[in-house]
């Protein structure tokens, strides 16, 4: 049976010193790359966070993986993450692609349920977003949106975004979803 709780005092000196060069390498590349790193995740932004996860994890583990191999990955990813990112930001239809559009899945005291149902959303979470915004009644709720990061946008009956029978432009275009 292989050793469980310690093999040798070498290899285990060189996972600490992989670690922390590991850690300070990724505080810095997100340092360096901004906030956009470190906001609220698309499904881009999470699986990017979770490569340099796993990617951290090999270098300090594995013993075939030299640091600087780990970070060139890292850093690559970074780049790759930065790159992309900036040229969705230039790009509708490339951010079309990459990013979710935000969508509706309540609106004036109806749930759209095909909406829900397509983002695999629960009453239940709806009302957990309300009571987090401290609204207890969907009377109180003009819409709620299902953000690009998966958070659940309420927009409060008070702010009228329907005037005269026609929705606001700024829900119009999730409605055609």
């Amino acid at each position: 049976m292989d050793i469980i709780f310690f093999d040798n005092i070498d290899k285990l000196g060189r996972i600490v010193l992989t670690a922390v060069m590991v850690y300070m390498l990724i505080v810095i590349t997100t340092k360096i790359s901004g906030k956009r790193s470190t906001s609220q995740l698309n499904n881009f932004d999470w699986i990017v966070t979770v490569m340099i996860g796993s990617l951290g994890a090999s270098t300090i583990l594995l013993k075939d993986i030299p640091f600087v191999e780990g970070a060139a990955s890292i850093i690559t990813l970074y780049v790759l993450q930065f790159l992309v990112t900036k040229y969705a930001s230039i790009s509708p239809p490339f951010s079309d692609v990459i990013l979710s559009e935000p969508r509706i899945v309540f609106y004036q005291g109806q749930f759209l349920y095909d909406a829900m149902r397509d983002e695999r959303l629960t009453r239940q979470e709806l009302e957990s977003a309300m009571r987090a915004d401290g609204i207890n009644s969907f009377a109180d709720v003009e819409a709620i949106v299902f953000e690009s990061d998966a958070k659940l946008t309420i927009i409060p009956n008070t702010q009228n975004s329907v005037k005269d029978g026609t929705v606001s432009e700024t829900l119009l275009p999730l409605m055609n979803d």
